[in-house]
This record gives C-alpha cells, sequence and structure tokens, in this order.
C-alpha cells in the first residue's frame, strides 16, 4: 500500500491516483491530508503538493486535480527523457512533469468536451486531438510514465515487494452486416442485381446470385471460421452485433430475422457478445434502450458490453445514455481514421464525467487497431497492416497492457478489397503468445 499525501483530496485526486497505482502498477492506495499520520507512516509513501513536507519522496502538483469544471488550459507537450511529457511542474526533480495531471486529461477526454472541428459522421477526429499533433498517438505515455514512474519509485523504496502486471490479448469483432446477400429480402437484392448490371460489377452479380441459389456460402458468414480460432488460440473474444433499424448507415438484416436470432444465439454460446448501437444512438438513449432491449431479448440474459457504431460517440452525452441502460463496458474509444490509442493508454479505465465531476460505472476498454483503418482510411496493404498491428502489440507488452483489435466478419471474407486480411489475422492471433 502507498500513502499519499496531498493538501486537498478532491474527487479528481482520488480518481486518478487510485487509476495510476490500483490498475496499472497493482499497488494499493489511500490518501491522508494529515501531516502526523504521514509522517508516521513507515511504509510507501509520497507527497503530491506543491511543495514537500520534508525530503520524501514528492511529485509538485499542476491545478488541474484540485480544480472543477472546463478550462482552456494551456498544454505544451516536451520530453522526459525519450517519452512525450506535459505539465512541467520542477526540471530538478526525478519526476520532472506532473504525470497525473497529465493522465488525468488525456484519460478523462478532457480535450473532447472543448470545442473542436467535428468530422463528417459528427466525431471528435484524431487530427484534433493533441497526441497526433505531437506524434505520441501510437504509443500509451500514461502506460509509459506508469513504468518509469515505478523503476524511479524502486530506487527510493527497494524493500517493498511489487507486483507485475500481465499483458493481455482481446480480439472484438463488429457485426455491421452479416451477410452480404442472404436474407437482405426481394427488394434489396433486386436492387443489388441491377446496380451490379448496370455499373458492369459483373463478379458482383454472379456471386449474389450463387449465393442466393445455394451453390456458395454468403461471403460475410465467416462465424465458424472466427470461432474455430477463438477455440484454436484460446482467444478471448468478443462480437458486438447490430440490431438497429435500417438506415443509410445501418444496413445489417432486420433485428426479427429467425436466421439473425439463431446465430445471435449460437455465437453467444462460444464467446462473449455485446451490443453494436445503431449510427443514431449517439445521442438518442430511446433508440439505444430500444436495440439493448432486442439483443436482451434474443439472449434472454443481461447485456453489459457495447461498441458504437461508426465509433460514433460524444463525451459525455453517449456515455451517460450507456450508464442510464446499465451498460458496464464500452469498446468505443478508438479513432476511425487513425490507429494508436485515443486515451492515451492501453489498461481499462472507468469514464469519469466531467460534468459531475464523478468517477462513473461505465468501464471504458481502449481499442488500439481497426481493420478498416488500416484498409480503407490509411490505405496499407496487407503485408504492412500487419507490420503496424504488431509494432503497437509491441508497445502493450512494453508495459504490460491490454491490446484490443477491432475486426469485422466481413473482413475475413477473401471478399474483393478484403483479399489477404484473414491471413493477417490469423497471423496475429497465432503469435500473440
Amino acid at each position: 500500500m502507498i500513502l499519499i499525501y496531498t493538501h486537498k483530496i478532491t474527487p479528481r485526486v482520488r480518481y486518478i491516483f487510485t487509476h495510476f497505482f490500483v490498475r496499472l502498477l497493482n499497488i494499493p492506495v489511500k490518501f491522508t491530508t494529515l501531516v502526523d499520520e504521514f509522517v508516521a507512516h513507515n511504509g510507501l509513501k509520497m507527497t503530491y503538493s506543491k511543495a514537500p513536507l520534508g525530503k520524501e519522496f514528492f511529485v509538485k502538483s499542476h491545478d488541474l486535480l484540485f480544480n472543477q469544471g472546463l478550462d482552456d488550459i494551456d498544454v505544451t507537450v516536451s520530453t522526459w527523457d525519450d517519452v512525450p511529457c506535459f505539465f512541467l511542474t520542477s526540471k530538478n526533480s526525478p519526476i520532472p512533469y506532473d504525470i497525473f495531471a497529465a493522465s488525468f486529461y488525456l484519460i478523462t477526454r478532457y480535450e473532447e468536451y472543448l470545442p473542436y472541428v467535428q468530422d463528417i459522421h459528427e466525431r471528435f477526429p484524431a487530427t484534433e486531438s493533441l497526441a497526433f499533433k505531437n506524434n505520441f498517438l501510437e504509443k500509451p505515455v500514461v502506460d509509459i510514465w506508469a513504468k518509469k514512474f515505478l523503476e524511479i519509485l524502486k530506487v527510493k523504496f527497494p524493500d517493498f515487494e511489487y507486483k507485475k502486471k500481465e499483458f493481455e490479448f482481446i480480439s472484438t469483432i463488429d457485426v455491421d452486416n452479416v451477410y452480404a446477400y442472404k436474407q437482405k429480402g426481394i427488394l434489396r437484392n433486386v436492387g443489388g442485381f441491377i446496380k451490379d448490371f448496370f455499373t458492369l460489377r459483373l463478379d458482383n452479380f454472379i456471386s449474389r446470385l450463387l449465393v442466393l441459389l445455394n451453390f456458395r456460402k454468403d461471403p460475410y458468414d465467416t462465424f465458424d471460421i472466427l470461432l474455430d480460432y477463438s477455440k484454436k488460440y484460446n482467444l478471448k473474444t468478443i462480437f458486438f452485433f447490430s440490431l438497429g433499424d435500417y438506415t443509410t448507415f445501418d444496413t445489417n438484416i432486420s433485428s426479427s430475422n429467425n436466421k439473425y436470432k439463431s446465430l445471435i444465439k449460437s455465437v453467444a454460446d462460444y464467446v462473449n457478445v455485446g451490443l453494436h448501437p445503431s449510427y443514431f444512438t449517439m445521442q438518442n438513449s430511446n433508440k439505444l434502450k430500444k436495440e439493448k432491449n432486442k439483443i436482451e431479448s434474443i439472449l434472454n440474459k443481461p447485456i453489459v458490453k457495447s461498441r458504437q457504431h461508426f465509433l460514433r460517440f460524444k463525451l459525455p452525452e453517449t456515455f451517460q445514455n450507456l450508464i442510464d441502460v446499465e451498460i458496464l463496458e464500452d469498446y468505443s474509444m478508438v479513432y476511425a481514421d487513425q490507429i494508436g490509442f485515443r486515451a492515451s493508454t492501453c489498461t481499462p479505465f472507468y469514464f469519469y464525467d466531467l460534468d459531475f465531476e464523478i468517477q462513473t460505472p461505465l468501464k471504458v476498454f481502449p481499442t488500439t487497431i481497426m481493420d478498416t483503418t488500416l484498409n480503407d482510411y490509411l490505405n496499407l496493404v496487407p503485408v504492412v497492416a500487419k507490420s503496424k498491428i504488431n509494432n503497437l502489440i509491441s508497445e502493450v507488452k512494453n508495459v504490460n497492457g491490454t491490446f484490443i483489435m477491432l475486426f469485422h466478419n466481413e473482413t475475413l471474407s477473401e471478399n474483393k478489397r478484403w483479399k489477404g486480411w484473414r491471413k493477417v489475422y490469423e497471423d496475429v492471433i497465432s503469435q500473440i503468445g
């Protein structure tokens, strides 16, 4: 246990120190504002304030953790040794930056509460982020700071027994379209045939015909392959199923389709299942609740995991709505157009609501990489994409974090633009151990 002396114990102080020590370093933490209690403590301890009490282990504090509400904070990024860092407090200190305030700024997504230029889907774009602008989006800097901090702490307290955190890998599969052609209904398939014919996409025309005549398996029906991989490689896998009504951005088959319901049930027999809230649930709590009720009625059990379709969320409203419908885990924390660490961490954390200044029960699982980012946004060929994934896995392994990868069922189809991507997926998961 580490005892933290600070002049004021705020919700922000309690939140970020608990995350930093308990979840990143596996060290229980206790707080005090009493000098006598701090001095009498013989174990692991540190002071977090404007000035030290004596010669104890000390980190000089920035004002952020003692404030309330939002301010337009001036953030200047420099380097702590070779690691990007900010909130410089004392150049002569072993820890010259307030890494706790900096971690709070990044993990709470403070900058996403401030005014920004939205992308076409009303999302906070990667290019607006501090991490992108300062070239550390592909570094889990919060976890790296924690690792550096621990090395310094070990020198000061060599007799304390530290318990190392373990690396974890989670494969997540978003099911935007369960099938490419099957179960789409007569009108949608007739329209598809006409479009394929007049745009001279004859391969599409023939493929659709063969699938509908049951001469060929639907290319997006890769669920047996994914479940086999999960079993073969002892892989923690989560499927997120879309059950929204049909819109321009939600093109799955009907949630009332019996074959779709059976598929969801059969997948849930082997791996974890979550909800993939539709495009317009970002700020529509009624639509979110309706979709959650649908999947729960299919599975006849509570569903507590979710990931927003199009990774479309707005803080704090979307997360507040998830909490209201009793979602406990969200996996949306990743950019659509860039790979890396949106919250600058690869360790799950609890959502801190800056509107109400409270830690909420919603646990955020930061995703690191998405297939469509690599293929559609960055235009990477499979071999380069695999190298990018492996580089990020190395970053996460270096800090014993959690690597979460997002693929879609259609990515393993070997269909057109996804040619060669099934091998990317299997190569990555087979080398994870």
